[in-house]
Order: structure tokens, then C-alpha cells, then sequence
């Protein structure tokens, strides 16, 4: 499945303590680049991508009805948006 999944998490510059946050609920993070990390579960695998702005970029793919599961387990302010295959923004989820 493509990405169906995207999300800013602001005030954030470091990854590092987000990826631990899924950690904690049971899920895998592994590092996918020198500041990156993924992080997956049986119904979603997503990146976390630190930008130069103090905002952690979050893609990847997760089941569309476990979305407020996903928020709930980032635990932080944050926007998320659900995208059509075509790109089409199904759902935002502002927290």
C-alpha cells in the first residue's frame, strides 16, 4: 500500500524521544537515517524525520480506522492528515 499517512509534530527537533514513545507501547523502531526512525506495528509502520525547524515530519501507512490510535500513542500536539490513494486528505486529526 502507498503512504496514506502524514503528519507534522511541532517543537520537536529530536526524533529520539518520539520513536521511544512507541517503544513503550509495545511497537519496533529501528533507525532509518542518521536523526530518522522507523516505527511499526502489526497495523502501521511510519517515519519519524526531524527537520531543521524544530518539527518532526511523520509518513508512512497505517490502517485508516486506527488513526486515533496513532495520535493517542504520539501522546504529543500534533496534525495528521489520512490521504486517498490519489492524495485526496480523507481525514485531518488536529491534537
Amino acid at each position: 500500500m502507498a503512504n496514506n499517512v502524514n503528519g507534522l509534530l511541532p517543537g520537536h527537533r529530536d526524533a529520539s524521544p518520539l520513536a521511544e514513545r512507541f517503544v513503550r507501547a509495545g511497537w519496533r523502531s529501528t533507525s532509518s537515517s542518521w536523526h530518522g526512525y522507523e516505527v511499526t506495528t502489526s497495523w502501521c509502520e511510519v517515519d519519524l524525520t526531524p527537520l531543521d525547524d524544530g518539527t518532526v515530519l511523520l509518513n508512512g501507512v497505517t490502517a485508516p480506522h486506527r488513526l486515533d490510535d496513532l495520535a493517542t500513542v504520539l501522546g504529543v500536539p500534533c496534525t495528521l492528515e489520512l490521504c486517498a490513494e490519489d492524495g485526496t486528505v480523507l481525514r485531518e486529526l488536529r491534537r
